[in-house]
C-alpha cells in the first residue's frame, strides 16, 4: 500500500474518490473540488493535488474521445490558449504561494453565483448572459487557480459556459476537451517538479477501478436528470465548493 496505507485508510480514501467521480459524472465537473480536500486528510496536500490530477487525465482522454462530436469548438478555442497559459503561471507558484485570501474571494464570489441561479429560478430575477471577450480572463484565472490549489478555479468555466447558455451535453463535452489539454500541461508541470514519486503513482494505480466506478454510476444517474435540474445541481455545487473555500 502507498504511504504505508492500511485497509482502512485505502477503503477511506477510495470511498472518497468514489464519492467525487459520482458528482463529476452527474455534472461534468467537482471531482477534484471535493476529492481534494478530503483526500488532503491522509496525505500532503500536494500529493493529492497531483495525484488527483493523474486520475483527471486518464478519465478525460476517454471522455474527450467519446464525446468530441458535441464539443462547442468555438468557445473550446477561445478557452484554450489563456488555460494553458493559467497553468503555466499556476506551475511557477505551485510551492510558492499559499494565498488564503484569494481561496476566500473565490469562494465568496461562487456563493454569490450560486445564490443568484436560485434568485432566477424561484424569485423571476432576470438571467444574464456574457461575451465571448470574457473567455481570456476566464479561462486563464481558471487554469492558474486550479494549477496552484487543484480545484475551485474551473467553476469559473463552468459559470462562464452557463451564462454562454451552452446545453448540458455541449457543456460536458467541451469542458472534458479544454480540462484535458489542461490536465495534461498540469502533470507535466507536476512531473518535472518532481510530485510523481512511487507512492504516488501507486496510489493512483489504486484508485482507477474507483474513479471509473464513480464516472459510471455518476453518468447513469446525470442521464436521468433535466436541464432545469441540471442548473440548479450546478449552482448547489458551485455553492457547496464556495463554502469549502471559505473554510480552508
Amino acid at each position: 500500500m502507498p504511504y504505508d496505507f492500511g485497509f482502512l485508510q485505502a477503503a477511506i480514501a477510495a470511498c472518497m474518490v468514489l464519492v467525487a467521480f459520482v458528482v463529476r459524472g452527474m455534472s461534468g465537473f467537482g471531482a477534484g473540488m471535493l476529492g481534494i480536500p478530503l483526500l488532503a486528510f491522509l496525505m500532503p496536500v500536494h500529493t493529492a493535488v497531483s495525484a488527483f490530477g493523474l486520475l483527471v487525465l486518464i478519465l478525460f482522454v476517454f471522455l474527450s474521445i467519446r464525446d468530441w462530436r458535441q464539443v462547442v469548438r468555438h468557445e473550446l478555442k477561445l478557452l484554450l490558449v489563456p488555460t494553458l497559459l493559467g497553468v503555466a503561471a499556476g506551475v511557477l507558484l505551485f510551492t510558492r504561494l499559499d494565498n488564503r485570501l484569494l481561496l476566500q474571494l473565490l469562494g465568496g464570489f461562487l456563493i454569490g453565483y450560486a445564490s443568484y441561479v436560485f434568485a432566477v429560478r424561484y424569485f423571476g430575477l432576470p438571467g444574464v448572459t456574457c461575451s465571448d471577450r470574457w473567455a481570456v480572463p476566464v479561462g486563464f484565472t481558471g487554469a492558474f487557480l486550479d494549477t496552484l490549489f487543484g480545484g475551485g478555479g474551473g467553476t469559473l468555466v463552468v459559470i462562464y459556459l452557463h451564462m454562454r447558455g451552452v446545453g448540458r451535453m455541449p457543456f460536458r463535452a467541451t469542458v472534458a476537451a479544454l480540462w484535458l489539454f489542461e490536465m495534461i500541461a498540469r502533470v507535466v508541470g507536476y512531473g518535472v517538479a518532481g510530485y510523481y514519486t512511487k507512492d504516488t503513482l501507486l496510489l493512483c494505480l489504486m484508485l482507477l477501478p474507483v474513479m471509473w466506478a464513480g464516472t459510471w454510476l455518476g453518468e447513469r444517474i446525470g442521464k436521468r436528470v433535466s436541464q432545469e435540474t441540471f442548473s440548479q445541481v450546478m449552482a448547489v455545487l458551485l455553492a457547496l465548493t464556495g463554502a469549502s473555500l471559505l473554510l480552508k
